[in-house]
């Protein structure tokens, strides 16, 4: 078995020799020391830095040693130390029961997540995604979990025309997976929040076909569906006591005879038509269908999430999730859940103008903006029209920061589980 590098973190410099004021390890005989000074972020941004560097040099097993770790500390070493390659081995460093049961919720959750959107595309389709993502919630809590999975031309029968459209060009059926966790077990009991979440296990652009540039990635275009089930598990190890409903909207966009193409019409069955101008824009279809059925249980709230555009990346970056809502209370609600779980989490504009800047010649609104229209809001704003009265208590995640496509100083490449704690808060607190 291999030792474990005991490593200390302190707020002092390093000596001059590690690079002094801007020095973010010194080593020892017996180990490691992060310096956790201003200069390299502070505590939490030294600690995860430090486990990307120790990780990249080889160290597989850690033990954090020492007066300088706290919870939150030991939480972002964790989240750099984790390598999509291999399993590495960290010793919390903790002996106290209530912090090592918060770590290993928050561990189980984020790896689940994390290993989840770095799966394959072959190993995981749609059906899988939803499986697992049952199978996931239901070991949590057995007795208060029921679900059921519908699939292929079962979808039509049950008017979700969305989820079929997108995925009927795939030989791998699309499927809609709807989880209730009801921890009261009384089935009158009225739904306390809806989570709906877009889980597109790979997306080739459809006829709007991406360069392959730009589909390297996609497998991890599933990260909203991944990280709402993540956010769900980790709210319900930390004993959530309200009932919520998940909606994974689950899909491959694929090419093929059958597949959908532009100038299509989608008539969804609250009544909206929409007019395919860009089967690249295939997440909003998905989740329309998850939006109609989460506003049919009149939840006093519901959360959508999904990797949904560019244009967010753009906006902010990897490092931050972007939050729309037409509601301020909302969107607040979910900063402030950020806030709470030092996660990053940025609001961009979303206002009833959107709602303008999608118009179709064909149909009531079309899937992509107007040229020259933002394409966060815009997406938002389509998202809006299939929520009860235009988005009524209602709050969209684009998780810009889900992915990294390379490793950086902080996190390895894949998925990062950046938004778990931010969901499960906010569960918690609404």
């Amino acid at each position: 078995m291999t030792k474990a590098m005991q490593v200390q973190l302190v707020e002092t410099p390093a000596e001059d020799i590690w690079g002094g004021e801007k020095g973010l390890l010194s080593f020892t005989e017996t180990g490691a020391t992060v310096h956790a000074t201003k200069a390299v972020g502070g505590p939490l941004v030294a600690a995860q830095r430090a486990a990307r560097r120790l990780d990249g040099m080889g160290i597989g097993a850690v033990a954090l040693a020492g007066d300088g770790w706290d919870m939150e500390r030991r939480w972002a070493f964790w989240a750099g130390f984790f390598n999509p390659r291999k399993d590495n081995a960290l010793d919390w460093g903790t002996g106290d029961a209530a912090e090592l049961k918060e770590l290993a919720a928050r561990e189980k959750a984020a790896r689940w997540v994390r290993e989840i959107t770095n799966g394959t595309p072959e190993e995981v389709s749609p059906r899988v995604l939803a499986e697992r993502a049952a199978a996931l919630l239901s070991e949590l809590a057995p007795e208060a979990v029921s679900h059921k999975i519908i699939a292929g031309d079962a979808l039509l029968q049950e008017g979700f025309v969305g989820i079929h459209t997108v995925g009927r060009g795939s030989v791998r059926e699309p499927v809609m997976l709807q989880l209730d966790y009801n921890p009261g077990g009384d089935e009158q009991a009225p739904v306390d929040i809806c989570l709906v979440g877009k889980g597109i296990t790979f997306d080739s652009g459809g006829y709007s076909i991406k360069p392959s540039s730009g589909m390297a990635t996609m497998k991890s275009d599933m990260g909203g569906a991944a990280m709402l089930t993540g956010g769900l598990a980790l709210a319900i190890a930390r004993g959530l006591q309200k009932r919520i409903k998940l909606y994974l909207c689950c899909a491959e966009n694929l090419i093929s005879g059958r597949a959908f193409k532009l100038g299509d019409i989608i008539q969804y069955k609250n009544g909206v038509s929409v007019e395919v101008l860009n089967t690249d824009a295939e997440g909003r279809l998905v989740l329309a269908d998850g939006l109609i059925a989460a506003s049919e249980q009149e939840p006093r709230w519901i959360l959508d999430a999904a990797t949904l555009t560019g244009a967010a990346k753009m906006a902010v970056g990897r490092d931050y999730n972007s939050v729309l809502s037409l509601e301020d209370e909302a969107a607040q609600k979910v900063l402030d859940a950020a806030a709470a779980e030092n996660e990053k989490a940025w609001r961009l504009p979303l206002e009833p103008l959107h709602l303008e800047q999608i118009p179709s010649s064909f149909a009531d609104i079309a899937n992509v903006g107007a040229d020259g229209s933002p394409g966060a809001s815009t997406a938002a704003a389509f998202l809006a029209r299939f929520v009860r009265d235009d988005g009524r208590k209602w709050v969209h995640m684009d998780l810009s920061g889900s992915y990294q496509p390379s490793g950086n100083d902080l996190w390895a490449p894949g998925g990062k589980g950046h938004g778990v704690r931010t969901i499960a808060r906010f569960l918690q607190d609404s």
